[in-house]
């Protein structure tokens, strides 16, 4: 069987984590209990979980020239991701992230895109043959939305699966949106892009129709809202459908999405049926929360499984 290709355009972070008792108060000095650093960004995060889970992944990226950008390289090559169209950028720094978990697992984050934010459409263009040879791209909105653009031009024209996770929130143009194949919101995020309310089941499907309405119409469209503990509403032209969360005990919710995405894309990519793929991404998500930091969060199969079997 053919290995499934993944090809991630996003960011690649280090992120600073420190686990205190909870946030601070404005002008408040929290003393916190730990701190460590792990490589994350939503780009390479999404490209870790497809790799763990057996895609073969091309990055497209920049980092800077600096500590932090050695540290991201040797994840990289040691998660086995091509690396060839992360740029190094001599005039920008890496992007960092500063996270602060609670007790509960629940998170803070404040990311500083740096290099990330000079991604270019000429970039793209350099990389579109991994994008036009991928069965899926995955898209994230870290990086500008230029280079988004570009890349699923190249998509499109190569019938090549587009999957964008819209976060963090922001308004995005319909030029981007309505060459969307698979759209991953959170309820955050679905609010903001469809203006409507996401606080119960029949908002929800309200929601979910209204942003079908703009992304790609070639019938094979579909959303699929991330609803935390609520679980997965898979919504298409055809068809709406809740998936269930997994009871899982919560260490560190920072990259659920990420691995969601990740794991999502390369149930796709290996020709699973979309209902199928949600539900491994579902479980993908859920081993992700029970492991300290991003990437280190990202889980395998055996992961995956073992969280089945509870």
């Amino acid at each position: 069987m053919q290995q499934p290709k993944v090809t991630v355009l996003g960011s690649a972070n280090v992120d600073l984590v420190i686990r205190a008792e909870r946030m601070p108060n404005r002008g408040e000095t929290l003393i916190g209990e730990t701190f460590d650093i792990f490589t994350g960004g939503k780009g390479f995060n999404q490209a870790t979980a497809a790799a763990r889970l057996g895609a073969q992944v091309t990055l497209i990226g920049r980092i800077g020239d600096d500590p932090f950008a050695e540290v991201l390289r040797s994840a990289i090559e040691s998660e086995q991701i091509d690396s060839q169209y992360v740029k190094t950028d001599a005039e920008s720094g890496t992007g960092i992230a500063t996270i602060v978990v609670e007790p509960d697992g629940d998170n803070s984050i404040i990311v500083v895109p740096r290099a990330n934010m000079r991604i270019t459409p000429a970039d793209i263009d350099e990389a579109k043959d991994c994008i036009a040879n991928a069965d899926v791209l995955l898209l994230q909105l870290e990086t500008p939305i230029d280079a988004s653009e570009r890349a699923v031009e190249i998509a499109k024209a190569n019938d090549t699966t587009v999957i964008l996770d819209p976060a963090p929130a922001r308004p995005l143009p319909p030029s981007l949106l309505s060459q969307v194949d698979i759209l991953t919101p959170n309820a955050t995020e679905a609010a903001l892009l469809s203006g409507h309310a996401v606080n119960t089941l029949e908002a929800r499907i309200v929601t979910a129709e209204a942003l079908q309405t703009q992304i790609a119409t070639d019938g094979h469209s579909a959303v699929v809202l991330t609803l935390g503990e609520q679980g997965v509403l898979l919504y298409t032209p055809t068809q709406s459908t809740h998936v269930s969360a997994l009871s899982v005990d919560a260490v560190d919710t920072t990259g659920a999405g990420d691995a969601f995405s990740g794991a999502l894309a390369t149930a796709l990519a290996n020709g699973n049926d979309l209902l199928e793929a949600v539900k491994f991404a579902t479980a993908a998500g859920a081993a992700a929360v029970t492991v300290l930091g991003a990437t280190p969060s990202m889980p395998t199969h055996e992961k995956i499984e073992a969280i089945h079997s509870k």
